[in-house]
């Protein structure tokens, strides 16, 4: 299977040459080549509800072995940019990837808010529990 092309030296932190040394290491993060992360970004793009977002998410743990965390930020939230959208780091993880990723689910909260209300009801914060 092809890997992600190496970053530029000094250009990222993923620890590449760690996870390809070690046999035992999860090698899944190496896989997302640069192809398969413009795919992941357009599927984000296309997701239309709370429940689609949750199974992106899901795929990523399974595909990916990340966790991709989205949840209402510690402080008021009045904007998308309250809610905390996080790709969990993982050795081999590409640092683009980590960016990319949490920057494709917000510009999809701005374009369809009700996956963000969505969000917020999920964690109780509109007392509906």
């Amino acid at each position: 299977m092809p890997l992600r092309v190496e970053c530029p030296p000094g250009a990222c932190v993923c620890e590449r040459e760690q996870v390809l040394a070690d046999s035992a290491a999860d090698q899944r993060p190496l896989l997302i080549t640069r192809q398969q992360e413009q795919k992941l970004i357009e599927r984000i793009g296309r997701v239309d509800s709370y429940a689609d977002l949750q199974h992106v998410q899901k795929l990523i743990h399974k595909n990916v072995g990340a966790e991709l965390r989205i949840a209402p930020g510690p402080n008021e939230v009045r904007t998308v940019r309250g809610i905390v959208v996080v790709l969990e780091e993982r050795p081999g993880l590409c640092k683009k990837i980590r960016q990319s990723v949490p920057a494709a689910v917000r510009r999809r909260l701005v374009e369809r808010p009700e996956i963000a209300w969505a969000i917020l009801d999920a964690h109780d914060l509109f007392g509906a529990g």
